[in-house]
Formats: C-alpha cells, structure tokens, sequence
C-alpha cells in the first residue's frame, strides 16, 4: 500500500511538474521577456517603469541598481537570512522593504496592498525581488500590474510563467487577480499545491 502511495504521488508530481515547466517554455516562446541582465541577477525583468523584478542581488547587483537608478528595494523572502545578506542593499544606499511571503505560496491581501503603496509612493524605480525571483516575485507582479489596470489576470499569469514555472497555487492567485480582490486561493488549490511542490522546497532549504 506504501509502495502504491508513493508511486502514485510521483506520478502526480511528474505530470504537474513537466505541465508547469511546459507552460512555462510555451509562454516564453510566445516572446514575453525582455531579456535584460544585470550583474548576477536572474530573471531580471522590467515590470514597468516603475517596478523592476529578478532573483535576490549579491553586492554587485546591489551596486548596479542603484547606479540604474534604483531606490527602494522589496524583500519578499520569509527565509531565516544573515546580517550580510540584509545588509546589502542599505551598503548601496538602497532603502530596503521587508514583506516576507513563503516560498511557494502567495502574497495576503494586506501584503500586495502593501506593496503597491511602496511602488506608487517612490521616488525612482522599485526592485522587488525573492529567491529565485520567479513565483513569489511573479506573484507579486501580477498582482501590482491588475492591481494598476495593465493587464487582466490571464496576461499577468502568462508573464509570471514566461520568467520561470511558478507553484499551481501562484498561477491560480494570477489568473484570478481583478483590479478590486487579490484575495488567496482556496484550501483545496493550496494544499495540492503545496503537495506537489513539496520536493523543490525542501531541496531549496536544503542549500
């Protein structure tokens, strides 16, 4: 019965893993990155003019967004990170916004409200980031992109997978974003979600 239990969750996990990465090649092929780099930052990507996304800098990214023009940066990690790491962007003269979202999942209501007052009340350019800077940082761009009446929940999720593949419960959040509800997925979405993404989570803790 164990041996059942567990091929039939691998099997599960394949096809939902080889069907996000599938959506995730299909949207990029269909042309919706930009392809900037900036020093040692994945994923960069200009949201708008006044929202910049990518994976979390070392000091060089730092150094090179604020030379960009960059002034706030948002930190969406929920991860346990050392005094260097949360000293970065303050050593570029950077001010720094701490919204932790968990690996996986996706922004409250409060957070992407939040969020949004960051971008719409800086003064230059906003960087947010996460990790990787794929679902979190899609999630949260989607949301400030509905949220602003640029684009409806499906071209929001479309851009969040052209990046890289997000988590099932952060492509749902998407596609269901209108300009008056960022509200969360329900529990059924979540838990398969959570399920199924399991493994990348803890190989991610685990370096």
């Amino acid at each position: 019965m164990l041996g059942f239990c567990v091929l039939g969750y691998a099997l599960l996990w394949g096809a939902g893993a080889l069907g996000m990465l599938g959506l995730s090649l299909w949207a990029r092929h269909d042309g919706r990155t930009d392809g900037e780099t900036v020093a040692g930052i994945r994923h960069f990507q200009r949201v708008d003019d006044g929202l910049w996304r990518g994976s979390a800098p070392g000091p060089s990214g730092y150094r090179e967004l604020a030379a960009r023009g960059v002034v706030t940066v948002v930190d969406l990690r929920a991860e346990d990170l050392t005094p260097r790491q949360l000293a970065g962007p303050e050593e570029a003269g950077l001010r720094t916004v701490r919204i932790p979202v968990r690996d996986g999942q996706t922004p409250t209501a409060d957070q992407s409200n939040a969020f949004l007052r960051v971008v719409l009340e800086s003064d230059g350019p906003v960087f947010v980031h996460c990790g990787a800077g794929v679902g979190r940082t899609g999630s949260m761009a989607a949301a400030y992109l509905v949220r602003t009446g640029q684009t409806d929940g499906r071209q929001a999720a479309l851009r969040m997978l052209a990046v890289g593949p997000p988590s099932v419960e952060q492509v749902y959040y998407a596609l269901r974003l209108t300009p008056h509800d960022a509200g969360q997925p329900p529990a059924l979405v979540e838990w398969t979600s959570r399920a199924l993404d399991a493994p990348r989570r803890i190989r991610a803790a685990a370096n």
